[in-house]
């Protein structure tokens, strides 16, 4: 069973009745929660804390669901977090809406407490399963390269093999470097983005962003650990604007912000190291 006291839940609902009853029941729960009872409000907590996951009313004035859900996507620092819509509709039309956006699941209103749970969890799950998976491919294909200054390459692809996404891939690979957003991707290779985003999600289980980040990840580690460029350096290097967009990303993702990620490879590296020197006892 997940370890869930740190994770982290945003609830997105303008109906005070329903927000706090969620709250309150997430927060008995264990989970860290945040309220917000708008969309704007909601998407300035989301860029703010980094939840773990959104649940996010569509119903809302001003700004609905699916206005936060598309903003959300297009931001890098919130592209991967995991997104569950609550609405009072179960049509088809309404479902393929937030599905093409990039939402991850669906709760019908009302739901109960422990539909809620339930979902969150698989979620959660799912996520922790994604993250784990591409950690163990990425370290497979991961090679101690001469400290450098300039981008190390990657030796092989960290992208699935499926010919009919090799051109949004290679679009990726070649300029993820750039700060490249879902938008140009898919102006890039002629797809409205919510057609690419719903391909891409279908065949990979993975957003388009998602994969932005996780070859960014993958530079990000090589440089940390192979070279001496500054945070700042290394940011510029991967597109960010500033150091501070790198390291709050790199820390959602790896846990660790990159400086303490360098230092504990420093360190595991010079255990190794010691151990190689140790005389070892029959």
């Amino acid at each position: 069973m997940m370890h869930i006291s740190s994770k982290k839940i945003l609830v997105i609902e303008d109906d005070a009745v329903t927000r706090n009853l969620f709250l309150d029941s997430l927060r008995s729960e264990g989970y860290d929660i945040i309220g917000a009872e708008n969309g704007r409000i909601g998407i300035q907590e989301a860029q703010e804390h980094l939840p773990d996951l959104v649940i996010c009313d569509i119903v809302m004035p001003d700004m609905d669901g699916y206005d936060v859900l598309n903003a959300l996507r297009q931001d890098p620092l919130t592209a991967i977090i995991p997104f569950i819509f609550l609405t009072g509709s179960d049509t088809k039309d309404a479902l393929r809406k937030g599905m093409e956006l990039g939402a991850d699941d669906y709760l019908t209103k009302p739901s109960t407490v422990e539909q809620l749970l339930k979902a969150i969890a698989i979620r959660l799950e799912k996520q922790a399963l994604l993250r784990y998976w591409y950690d163990t491919q990425s370290h497979q294909i991961s090679q101690p390269i001469p400290r450098q200054t300039t981008i190390p390459q990657t030796p092989e692809s960290i992208f699935p093999s499926i010919p009919q996404l090799k051109e949004v891939f290679d679009y990726i690979e070649a300029n993820y470097h750039q700060g490249i957003t879902l938008s140009k991707v898919a102006q890039a290779v002629g797809y409205s983005r919510a057609y690419l985003t719903n391909r891409v999600a279908k065949q990979t289980g993975e957003t388009v962003n998602g994969w932005i980040l996780k070859r960014r990840m993958v530079a990000a580690r090589s440089l940390l650990k192979n070279t001496n460029q500054t945070i700042e350096q290394i940011a510029i290097a991967l597109g960010y604007q500033n150091a501070c967009h790198f390291s709050r990303q790199f820390r959602q993702y790896h846990g660790l912000p990159p400086k303490n990620w360098r230092k504990k490879q420093e360190f595991l590296n010079a255990c190794t190291q010691l151990e190689k020197c140790l005389p070892v006892h029959q």
